[in-house]
């Protein structure tokens, strides 16, 4: 998997028609199976209980034209003309909005931000390409109030927190809904008493098979997937078709507005509550957004106009004009999607249905992965295990903790419920507070359902952002330590160039959060232990506010003190969306980081610049390996194939030969390189050390509140966030390196 090459290939302007084309078909197994869906339970959701049917078809004309209209206002008009072109570089999803707000308003959620995190190249583009660069007064002012006041910029966060929980908690209903919904369709081939006992079993293992399939990945799901949305579409376009034809050819003058006003004068209190129910046409829309990083802006967009619009409104005009001529109840089903296909047609397409339900489930579920790893990202989730399951798609991922965590609170949604009202009240309620800005009926249709299952989504909801309040919380605090007890420059300059201390050959990889200065894990280790590395290297991997940093803007490389202390700062910058590599590949590339840091002479002969210069600026942009081809090169050879290598445009710096190791390590330099004798010296130094081997030197915490801290603090401190640390992942460099080379220094901070 090639994870710094074509990680920006996702481009609309770098792709081909044909690739643009395959991504809108595998985009409707995953952005649009929720989508599509929606006509399964729309109508019998929204005559449940509220109003009837009957035959003047001023309710079932009504229905259809708010349907229509909030079909056309939220997933065509939001979606495809505003909120896809509002997207992070390519990304979509609460969170890619919110740090591309942050960058233009110059606030950061990320206690660890630098000036020179500005000048790379995603956060420059933005800045001169996007619509949002406030240009007009009101912008500026908007822009100038957010930057001067610190609980502005908290409630902004806050906003997006609650977006982005909410996404989550409809990741949990909407699987529920769906599946149930398309197995609900026995009810017209069973009897009554028999098919109670089954759709909740049917459901439940349903349900089942979807999270077990999702470690496939988004491209093998997608093209699995696609054929069957394909399929669903054509069949309730051409079922809609054949209705209209046979039954009602005249239905087309329900799409006028002004059938919504005589639907709420005649049913009044009833119809208004019944909204909630209408609601649900717009499930899994703003996956639209969500799972914008799995394709592209333009392949949503053509799937989207195409295809899954004119079908959605052909099956839904199809079931109103059947009902408008069948106003006789027979039966307890009488409103339902089944109701209104031909009975030689049932069967088959009852099989279809529930495969379309189980795709409709798909696309919640991705977005769920995507909002969650931006999340884990910018500091505001427990970190979790994202398994990338794509080498091309980069945004493709998988997240086993949260898939399996939300395939039970799906099963525990559809056997506490055991009915698709219930299930409706719930999903409508979330589908209302996801578009409440854009689609304003009422709230109070759905408040009133608040305990007929409304109450989930919000518990729901109310869970996540306690979760990622508590963490986002622990980290901010836990930095802000860090930063308080940070050794100064001015004490390590005073040990000496031996640092007081016995320098050991290698290389020891100080792991920290800090961005400048010196970490408390340091002085705490050399109190204790009066030996020291002769190469040490402070290392802070962090996440900056955009989707990609590129490879050769990956690492930030400076010395601390003099040169001849041989220490150095190497910040290793990743967007909210890169992939991060494994030890091996990741100990090349910093290590030739470094040395093509010194070859390049940025390095001062006295080793040290202004002292009234900050420290940011002391630090030089440095690529990988792959960004610096005519740059110095890492190898690491057999001891009896080094003599057979070629130097013929090459020059070699090599470890002494007196120690005669397994391996021997090289840096293989241009000939048109100059390096004086100094930069010289330290890079036969470095790679000596790189040979003699890497310790890693992990800062381990434990977090309490203070003394004389209020309750409430304690709580979160002592309990939430330290349970929460407990059981989230170690960062995703301490899993990746080697145990035998790992030392742990533990601490307390007291917060």
């Amino acid at each position: 998997m090639d994870l710094e090459t074509g990680v920006f290939q996702n481009h609309v302007k770098r792709e081909s028609w044909k690739t643009v084309l395959t991504l809108a078909y595998q985009s409707l197994g995953v952005v649009y199976g929720d989508l599509s869906t929606s006509p399964l339970y729309v109508y019998k959701s929204t005559f449940a209980e509220d109003i009837q049917h009957s035959e003047t078809n001023e309710e079932i004309y009504g229905v259809l034209s708010f349907v229509f209209w909030t079909l056309t206002l939220v997933p065509l008009l939001k979606y495809v003309f505003i909120v896809l072109k509002a997207d992070d570089n390519g990304e979509g999803g609460t969170f890619a909005l919110y740090s591309l707000l942050c960058r233009h308003a110059r606030i950061n959620s990320l206690p660890n931000c630098q000036v020179a995190d500005e000048e790379l190249y995603e956060y420059k583009r933005d800045a001169a390409t996007t619509c949002l660069t406030p240009t007009t007064t009101f912008g500026s002012r908007l822009k100038s109030t957010l930057e001067k006041h610190r609980v502005l910029q908290r409630f902004l966060l806050l906003l997006a927190l609650i977006g982005t929980c909410m996404v989550i908690g409809d990741g949990v209903l909407t699987p529920a809904l769906s599946v149930f919904s398309a197995v609900s369709g026995l009810e017209l081939s069973m009897a009554k008493e028999h098919h109670k006992y089954v759709e909740v079993p049917v459901a439940c293992t349903i349900l089942i098979g979807l999270f077990a399939l999702q470690h496939y990945g988004t491209h093998r799901v997608g093209f699995l997937f696609a054929p069957v949305v394909l399929v669903w579409l054509m069949c309730i376009s051409a079922i809609g078709i054949y209705n209209i034809i046979h039954w009602n050819p005249h239905v087309y003058q329900a799409l006028s507005p002004y059938y919504m006003y005589k639907f709420l004068r005649k049913t009044q209190r009833g119809g208004w509550m019944s909204l909630g129910g209408i609601l649900l046409c717009i499930t899994g829309s703003e996956a639209m957004f969500a799972d914008l990083g799995h394709f592209s802006q333009l392949s949503i967009k053509i799937a989207f106009t195409s295809l899954v619009y004119p079908s959605l409104i052909l099956a839904y005009m199809g079931q109103a004009a059947y009902l408008s001529q069948h106003h006789v109840i027979d039966n307890d089903y009488h409103i339902g999607f089944y109701v209104s296909v031909p009975g030689k047609l049932r069967w088959p397409v009852l099989v279809i249905a529930i495969l379309a339900a189980v795709v409709g489930s798909q696309a919640i579920i991705t977005g769920t992965f995507s909002i969650i790893k931006q999340c884990s990202a910018l500091g505001c989730f427990p970190r979790v295990k994202i398994v990338h399951t794509s080498s091309k798609i980069h945004g493709q991922i998988y997240i086993p903790e949260i898939n399996w965590t939300l395939m039970l609170l799906c099963l525990a949604v559809t056997i506490g419920f055991r009915d698709t009202k219930r299930l409706g009240n719930a999903s409508g309620f979330g589908s209302y507070n996801r578009h409440a800005s854009y689609y304003m009926p009422d709230v109070s249709a759905s408040l009133i359902k608040f305990l007929e299952g409304a109450w989930v989504p919000i518990a729901l909801s109310l869970i996540f952002l306690i979760v990622m309040c508590v963490w986002h919380y622990g980290i901010l605090k836990t930095y802000e330590f860090d930063v308080q007890n940070k050794v100064s420059i001015n004490w390590l300059l005073s040990l000496g160039p031996s640092l007081g201390i016995v320098r050991v050959r290698g290389i020891g990889l100080i792991h920290t959060e800090l961005v400048s200065g010196i970490p408390a894990i340091f002085s705490h280790f050399v109190t204790n232990l009066p030996a020291f590395h002769e190469v040490l290297v402070f290392l802070c991997i962090k996440s900056v506010p955009v989707p990609h940093v590129r490879a050769k803007e990956r690492f930030l490389v400076g010395h601390i003190g003099p040169r001849q202390y041989r220490l150095y700062r190497c910040i290793v910058r990743y967007g909210y969306r890169d992939v991060h590599k494994d030890d091996m590949e990741f100990e090349k590339d910093l290590v030739c980081s470094i040395a093509e840091y010194i070859r390049t002479g940025n390095a001062e002969p006295n080793g040290a610049k202004d002292e009234m210069e900050s420290e940011d600026d002391k630090m030089t942009v440095v690529g990988t390996c792959c960004t610096h081809t005519d740059g110095i090169q890492l190898r690491e050879d057999d001891v009896d194939k080094i003599e057979s290598a070629g130097t013929s445009e090459l020059r070699e710096i090599k470890s002494s030969p007196v120690i005669q190791p397994r391996k021997r390590v090289r840096f293989i330099v241009p000939d048109s390189s100059k390096i004086n004798r100094d930069a010289r010296e330290e890079l036969q130094e470095l790679v000596e050390a790189r040979e003699a081997g890497i310790a890693y030197i992990l800062g381990h915490c434990y977090v309490r509140a203070k003394q004389g801290s209020s309750m409430l603090k304690k709580l979160v401190i002592n309990y939430g966030y330290e349970f929460l640390r407990r059981n989230s992942r170690a960062p995703a460099y301490t899993l990746s390196v080697p145990h035998a080379s790992t030392l742990e220094v533990g601490m307390v901070y007291s917060v």
